[in-house]
């Protein structure tokens, strides 16, 4: 492996977290469904916890996790962005409006964390040398973590949507109800849906 780029990948996942943990923050502002504000508020403490993993992670790798790149930069510029997306929607005035920005904004963000965590696990399984045993007791903790936040919050989002737009939502929707963390059970929760709308 390529130990630039591995150290590219560590620090741009930390900046990532550090991002999740502003763009949860956010979000937590602009909801009004209760289900979906303790599960976000549940996401934000895990994502807290997965800085701190991050932070761990670097220590075992001899990385500086105060290091900045130009991607880095970019990675913060994008969390910023959601950040001030939601905002933005709601100084709009129209909270369910804003709710379903701040899940667009979650769904982007997660998408981002969920190919992190699936190349940091790449990773770790060819990993030999300092930081191996810290990086994989890191993902195999939080790779789960993710899928969740990614497959739920997209079924929320477009539950959210399908309301606003006046047909029958399924709230929370079935990737909630069955506990969904694969992208094929995010499939089958879709058409669970769909029956129900029927």
């Amino acid at each position: 492996m390529k130990a630039e780029q591995v150290t590219e990948l560590v620090l741009q996942s930390l900046e990532h977290e550090m991002g999740g943990v502003e763009v949860y923050t956010t979000a937590l502002q602009c909801v009004l469904n209760e289900d979906l504000k303790d599960e976000w508020q549940r996401y934000l403490e895990q994502t807290r916890t997965h800085v701190t993993a991050l932070e761990e992670v670097c220590q075992a790798m001899g990385i500086d996790p105060m290091q900045d790149s130009p991607s880095r930069a970019v990675v913060r510029g994008v969390g910023q962005a959601l950040v001030e997306a939601m905002k933005k929607a709601q100084a709009a005035g129209e909270p369910a409006a804003a709710e379903i920005v701040a899940a667009e904004c979650v769904v982007l963000a997660e998408t981002k964390d969920h190919l992190d965590w699936e190349l940091l696990t790449k990773v770790s399984e060819h990993l030999t040398d300092n930081g191996a045993d810290t990086l994989r007791n890191a993902c195999q903790t939080i790779e789960d973590q993710e899928d969740e936040h990614l497959y739920h919050t997209r079924g929320w989002c477009r539950e959210l949507w399908i309301k606003s737009l006046g047909m029958k939502a399924v709230l929370p929707p079935p990737e909630e109800q069955q506990k969904v963390k694969t992208a094929m059970g995010a499939a089958r929760a879709e058409q669970d849906a769909d029956r129900q709308r029927q």
